[in-house]
């Protein structure tokens, strides 16, 4: 006789869980698989969409690396240029996962208009700028057309623009300070071709975007003068390797910072989602595990008399055991199926259509993010299975203690 056949369709028949005292707690272990299956696919794929929507935003503005002059080394302003000849820029574009590198010049100064005025900071970019990255948060118009030419084409923010009254297509005087504080300060007109809100404040609240050439005139620069260099990696999770490597390359009269070192408590913060969503799928499993524990102890203890007889007709613990455990995987697997299937659907509805917002202050995004990933959905699915698996072995082996007669009496 095949006890294992045997017994596996006694125990895993629907119907007879339907009609039997253990039930209730079955279902109640699947519901807590389930449930702990789609806390921990909603926990890693909003930790990890967090993590990643906060950095790409930090990298628009100032790319993976940035490259100095060491007098700029504790200031956004650029204050010293950096001589183009000084840069390894072949060098450094063939740089094992560097992707894009392109100059930058930063000056701060105020815009007037005849509403109000506001403090900013001039980001100047050349036609290799990466625009695209930028096209997410672009909420009006389009990117500044920056060519040969002069171009007074300007990107601000709709927090900039909102609070000065500024469109699509309006212009604006901008004063910008010189060295000497008695000089009159420069004046340029610039004209609003796009608007863009990244949800970032600290970038919001100051920064605008336009032709680089504008301020190597306003600095007094020729065209080999820039105020550094930006650099794209292909691989963010490659960031700090890169960036050692270049801090070497670019020699001792620069100086070269990733984001991740520029701001630092930012991405300290941001870490801090890895230990949560850790602490996360413990809990789950763990409760997981202790359901499915409660579930076979007590279809053990309705399945006594079966055992028992079992025994006595040759079935060895071992293959009694196996029953069980196979019996655990089924009802494991299950709960997995349907957590797997409401955990996907609630994660595609917020993905698609951002059922859940959050507020920008404080998360710096509008839109809570998720990152769909079936390598994760996988591991989280073979390592609740195995642990709960593993934690069911202990209880399986209550089966080695029963006796044949006492167990044939049981009632």
């Amino acid at each position: 006789m095949n006890f294992e056949l045997f017994l596996a369709k006694r125990l895993i028949t629907t119907k007879q869980y339907k009609s039997s005292i253990s039930a209730p707690i079955i279902k109640i272990a699947i519901v807590a698989i389930a449930l702990g299956m789609v806390v921990m696919m909603i926990s890693i794929a909003t930790g990890i969409g967090l993590q990643q929507k906060i950095s790409d935003k930090i990298t628009v503005f100032n790319g993976h690396i940035q490259i100095t002059n060491f007098d700029d080394n504790q200031s956004d302003i650029t204050i010293t240029p950096v001589y183009l000849d000084s840069l390894p820029l072949m060098q450094l574009k063939s740089t094992k996962g560097v992707d894009k590198i392109y100059p930058y010049a930063t000056k701060a100064g105020i815009i007037r208009t005849q509403k109000d005025f506001e403090g900013i900071v001039f980001k100047g970019v050349d036609e290799n700028y990466q625009w695209n990255n930028f096209a997410e948060y672009i909420v009006q118009g389009n990117f500044p057309k920056i060519t040969d030419g002069f171009s007074n084409e300007i990107l601000i923010s709709k927090t900039i623009a909102n609070r000065l009254g500024l469109k699509i297509n309006s212009e604006f005087n901008t004063f910008f300070l010189k060295e000497n504080p008695e000089s009159p300060p420069s004046v340029r007109v610039f004209k609003v071709v796009g608007i863009y809100d990244s949800g970032f404040s600290e970038f919001d609240s100051s920064i605008i975007l336009g032709d680089l050439k504008q301020l190597q005139r306003l600095n007094k620069w020729n065209a080999n003068l820039v105020g550094g260099y930006e650099i794209l990696l292909n691989d963010f999770d490659q960031l700090n390797e890169i960036g050692e490597e270049i801090y070497y390359e670019i020699g001792t009269s620069l100086n070269s910072k990733t984001i991740v070192e520029k701001y630092p408590a930012l991405f300290e913060w941001i870490q801090l989602f890895d230990t949560n969503m850790v602490v996360i799928i413990w809990i789950m499993i763990l409760v997981a595990g202790i359901n499915m524990i409660t579930a076979l102890l007590v279809l053990i203890l309705e399945k006594t008399q079966l055992i028992g007889i079992l025994k006595s007709l040759g079935a060895t613990n071992a293959s009694i055991q196996k029953v069980f455990l196979f019996n655990a995987t089924y009802l494991i697997s299950l709960g997995l199926f349907w957590g797997n299937f409401i955990g996907l659907a609630l994660l595609v509805l917020q993905k698609y259509f951002g059922i859940i917002t959050l507020n920008p202050e404080t998360y710096y995004v509008s839109v809570a993010p998720v990152y769909i990933n079936l390598n994760y959905i996988l591991l989280l699915n073979i390592g609740t299975l195995l642990l709960c698996l593993l934690m069911l072995l202990i209880p399986s082996l209550i089966i080695s203690k029963i006796s044949p007669v006492k167990a044939i009496k049981f009632e």
